[in-house]
């Protein structure tokens, strides 16, 4: 009888080990699929929004479309670094949104698909069964699957803003999906 429970329960480990590694993997699956429509959408707002107004500031003291961007950008690369260990491929000493050379059409477009590409491929190679491990940055600590969905949820709300930013300077915003 011990024989069959203790077998029993080694089969049980093993059934929930495999669907743990399952379900880790059809998680990071989905992430992948997310940031890269996400990269879709972000270069839309960016394709639509002619090179003379990057510049435009909705009021003085907010962001340019550039700056908010650039920021975009920085963050994504940060966070998910933070959320799959890979090293962050812009310095964090030196915020883009305050580099003058960095606001023009082209430097955005490098910086903000480059924050995506880092993005994609930094999930793509994450080993799923790490999600839940913790990881400290300043004073937060999260499992490594929350700051992936913290950079997510940053990038889409800075690309939102931005809608108010193209329709103030008189373009009419990219539908989310065409």
């Amino acid at each position: 009888m011990r024989g069959i429970i203790l077998f029993s329960l080694l089969l049980l480990s093993g059934w929930i080990s495999n669907a743990q590694d399952r379900l880790g993997d059809s998680i990071k699956s989905q992430l992948v699929k997310d940031w890269e429509l996400a990269k879709v959408l972000t270069n839309k707002y960016l394709d639509i929004v002619p090179d003379d107004k990057y510049g435009f500031k909705p009021q003085d003291g907010m962001r340019s479309f550039a700056q908010q961007m650039l920021h975009l950008a920085q963050v994504t690369n940060a966070m998910v670094s933070n959320g799959t260990g890979i090293p962050r491929i812009f310095s964090s000493q030196r915020r883009l949104e305050q580099i003058p050379s960095a606001q023009t059409k082209d430097s955005v477009l490098y910086y903000v698909n480059a924050s995506y590409d880092f993005a994609i491929k930094a999930i793509k190679s994450l080993d799923a069964s790490k999600l839940e491990e913790k990881v400290k940055d300043r004073n937060l600590e999260e499992t490594r699957f929350s700051w992936i969905l913290k950079a997510f949820a940053h990038q889409t709300h800075h690309r939102g803003q931005t809608t108010v930013y193209i329709r103030l300077a008189g373009i009419k915003p990219p539908n989310w999906m065409e």
